[in-house]
């Protein structure tokens, strides 16, 4: 069900690479690859349809394999290089035309088949509308039927409306996990929200639940660094697997303009790039996606860049484990 990338690189050895020259990528022609010499496995998840709002979400994976090619596997800041790791870019999970449905239950026979396969990998998913997460977390429980996962989410929003409503769709991914009993409510920690953009009858819902949600302000007064860590000590505490979901439009619209649904008093570009530091150094987190990311409504590139930044420094963290 996968679709292998539009292009490829030739990938010269040089003792600094760029991020193009170190991920490889499948050439579908020949033999499958020695899967135990890969720590990262990058997907793409083209799939647009399922956004409540109109979106061209389903353009940002090979976007954002465009942009990547600008950035250096070294990090300054975490003095890491990347290039310790091995990393190797599936393609895209394979879209119907018209059925949503059939591309939903693609993306969730991907995560299953990488996670009975090829257990030892770690899977980034680059999306993609934020429906995809509920049916890559499907997946991997499918997989892992005896583990406990709990999610830590990155948004501006809930994203727990009623499915009765408007379907398996970007504004239902919580909502559609808690009630397919795939993930306890009380499991799901969200940091980012603010201001006027979630009703009061989803903070209702949360509440019922049992969810635990820091709103910007919040982790702002109690700095980002504590909060995060917190979040995945109390996560680490009860679940087996802890799934890191990053929704773009938790920055704020002055930085993310290719997030539809980003807005004023959102979170800034170096909070974003500390979070994900801090999610990838810890070994409980198993899996992470990127949702959420328009880039025809982009500004050049501002967004994918910052997307591409957020998945590079999610591994820059993840080097340290």
């Amino acid at each position: 069900m996968l679709v292998p990338p539009p292009f490829s690189w030739q990938k010269e050895k040089k003792a600094e690479l760029k991020v193009h020259e170190w991920i490889q990528t499948v050439e579908w022609t020949d033999t499958s690859p020695n899967w135990s010499e890969f720590d990262v496995a990058i997907l793409g998840v083209p799939l647009s349809r399922s956004s409540i709002s109109a979106s061209s979400a389903s353009l940002t994976p090979d976007e954002m394999r465009l942009a990547w090619k600008s950035f250096s596997t070294y990090n300054l800041e975490e003095d890491v290089d990347l290039s310790t790791l091995r990393a190797l870019d599936l393609g895209n999970v394979r879209e119907h035309v018209t059925d949503i449905s059939q591309t939903h239950a693609n993306i969730k026979e991907a995560m299953v088949a990488m996670q009975t396969n090829h257990p030892t990998i770690f899977p980034i998913t680059l999306g993609g509308d934020h429906s995809i997460t509920a049916m890559l977390v499907k997946g991997w429980k499918e997989a892992h039927p005896t583990e406990r996962i709990g999610v830590l989410q990155f948004d501006t929003h809930f994203d727990l409306r009623d499915l009765t409503e408007i379907g398996p769709a970007n504004g239902t991914p919580m909502r559609n996990l808690i009630e397919s009993e795939t993930v306890k409510g009380e499991d799901i920690y969200n940091i980012g929200l603010h201001g006027f953009f979630n009703a009061k009858s989803l903070k209702e819902y949360a509440d019922s639940v049992g969810l635990h949600y820091v709103t910007l302000r919040s982790a702002r007064k109690a700095g980002i660094e504590k909060t995060v860590t917190s979040a995945l000590n109390e996560l680490a505490a009860k679940v087996d697997t802890i799934y890191l979901t990053v929704d773009m439009d938790v920055l704020d619209i002055g930085v993310a303009p290719g997030a539809p649904a980003s807005t004023p008093g959102g979170m800034y570009t170096h909070e974003l790039l500390e979070a994900v530091t801090i999610a990838g150094k810890h070994p409980k987190v198993k899996a992470m996606d990127i949702v959420c990311l328009d880039p025809v409504k982009d500004v050049g590139q501002a967004t994918v860049k910052t997307g591409v930044h957020v998945m590079l420094s999610f591994l820059s963290g993840f080097v340290a484990r």
